[in-house]
């Protein structure tokens, strides 16, 4: 089965020139409509949810979205693609290729890791470590042990994961003979997990040859994007827009936790792009304690307004000795 092309720009609903800031509002529009939280259709949410999360990780990212943009601005969905060397014909995971004991080459397949193999193939892991399998090649030649290749992969873990751990089922597809099995394991994701971390499974990487011991799977972690926060850290960090006036005289507004919602006091005075710390709100960390929520403020001003409320802020600007250019 061929591999598809994956039109990012279309799953996001923007054009291929917009803006940083436009790509954000469509991501956080989307995802929002898809959390799986709230979706009533679960399962379609969480597929859609993925595929919002991997074109978001793409073009939110310069690097990445430089890369992805050239491959080819008129390439539509599934048609003229041309895969980079190395691609094989799988779908649904990550593919990695490797060399057993008796030299012949196989790949390893993932799935259910969160990431399209279109994905994997441009911006994935790759495998690490470790030798051929048996030395030598020449008759009479004695064997020695080798201990078979780790192998590497990418790993889409919610804030909601992060929060709290969960296990997830990962399954490879990896050579038996000259047939092809797939394995299944359960691997716990850890409260906590940062962007980058690694989580090892023992024993579950390429064989070893010659009676070597086997290698190990590592599966990299990769927060998945979140409508509300982004994430520094164990700290999360969410925008919220106030008036001008509320930020003139103080308010008290509510927002967002992975908790639930909670007040919080806005001091009078307030400067836009202000952080306000909410300490403990964040992500878990080691010891038991948490991160902190950031609470970044942006102040934003009407654009229409009524014959009233005109002669009210002209009643101000003729008033008020405030000029922030002096």
């Amino acid at each position: 089965m061929p591999l598809q092309y994956k039109d990012y720009y279309e799953i996001l609903g923007v054009p291929r020139g917009a803006s940083d800031a436009d790509i954000k509002k469509s991501f956080r529009k989307l995802a929002r409509e898809y959390h799986p939280d709230v979706a009533k259709d679960k399962k379609r949410a969480e597929e859609k949810f993925k595929e919002i999360n991997e074109a978001y990780e793409v073009l939110s990212d310069p690097a990445k979205r430089k890369k992805y943009d050239e491959l080819g601005a008129n390439w539509k969905s599934g048609a003229d693609f041309r895969p980079p060397p190395g691609w094989e014909g799988f779908s649904g995971g990550q593919a990695f290729r490797g060399r057993g004991a008796g030299g012949q080459e196989f790949e390893f397949h993932f799935g259910g890791t969160g990431f399209s193999d279109f994905f994997e193939q441009l911006f994935g892991s790759r495998k690490r470590g470790g030798g051929f399998g048996s030395r030598g090649g020449f008759a009479g030649e004695e064997e020695f042990a080798e201990r078979g290749r780790d192998i590497e992969g990418d790993i889409m873990v919610t804030l909601d994961e992060a929060m709290r751990g969960s296990v997830r089922s990962v399954n490879v597809r990896r050579p038996a003979g000259r047939s092809v099995k797939t394995e299944t394991y359960q691997v716990r994701i850890p409260p906590g997990v940062t962007e980058g971390q690694k989580l090892r499974v023992a024993g579950r990487g390429e064989a070893g040859s010659s009676g070597g011991e086997a290698g190990d799977l590592y599966l990299r972690v990769r927060l998945a994007k979140h409508p509300d926060f982004d994430v520094e850290d164990h700290n999360l960090i969410y925008e919220t827009e106030l008036t001008p006036w509320e930020a003139v005289l103080g308010t008290e507004i509510s927002v967002p936790t992975l908790d639930g919602r909670v007040n919080i006091k806005i001091p009078a005075g307030t400067q836009n792009g202000q952080k306000l710390r909410v300490r403990g709100r964040g992500l878990p960390e080691r010891g038991g304690t948490r991160g902190d929520l950031f609470v970044v403020t942006r102040i934003a001003v009407p654009a229409k307004v009524s014959d009233t409320e005109r002669k009210m802020w002209e009643q101000l600007a003729r008033e008020s000795r405030f000029n922030p250019r002096s």
